[in-house]
């Protein structure tokens, strides 16, 4: 019994999750051999956009707005920000924002006590279902650009 449950919180730890994203976003680019392709090909597969659109949630819908190219830079860069950290992005922002993440994460509003073991599986289960999303989101843009170049077939 204890074998199961610890199986299955395997299969959700983040670890595990950031792991399947990043392996679908490297077999999308692994996939993708000429990435200029993608431009102006709308990822129209209604039921896959519906099946990933989490219901009544307008938040992710900057994922909608675009071409197959703008979804495999996104998730390119994504992955890069998981790979080695965003530490290099915040400091690119920090230029147009004037501000980086980091000082804002220091600033502590004085006599503000939170929950933070609450608010850490708050995050930490919010990031696990993006990320679920995004693999879902890459393989999807994989097999899209398989159908297009006409493999649509193999690999399955």
């Amino acid at each position: 019994m204890m074998q199961i449950s610890d199986s299955y919180n395997q299969k959700n730890s983040l670890f595990n999750a950031m792991n399947r994203f990043i392996g679908a976003v490297n077999n999308m680019d692994q996939t993708v051999m000429v990435p200029s392709l993608l431009r102006d090909v709308p990822l129209d597969e209604e039921k896959e956009v519906n099946a990933i659109r989490s219901p009544g949630n307008g938040s992710d819908d900057y994922l909608y707005d675009g071409d197959m190219y703008s979804y495999y830079v996104l998730l390119k860069s994504i992955r890069n920000d998981i790979e080695w950290g965003v530490l290099q992005a915040d400091e690119r922002r920090k230029d147009k924002l004037g501000v980086s993440a980091l000082e804002i994460s220091r600033i502590d509003p004085e006599g503000e006590e939170e929950d933070l073991e609450k608010l850490f599986r708050f995050h930490l289960s919010g990031l696990r279902s993006v990320l679920s999303k995004l693999t879902r989101k890459a393989n999807t843009l994989t097999n899209r650009y398989k159908q297009e170049i006409g493999i649509g077939g193999w690999g399955h």
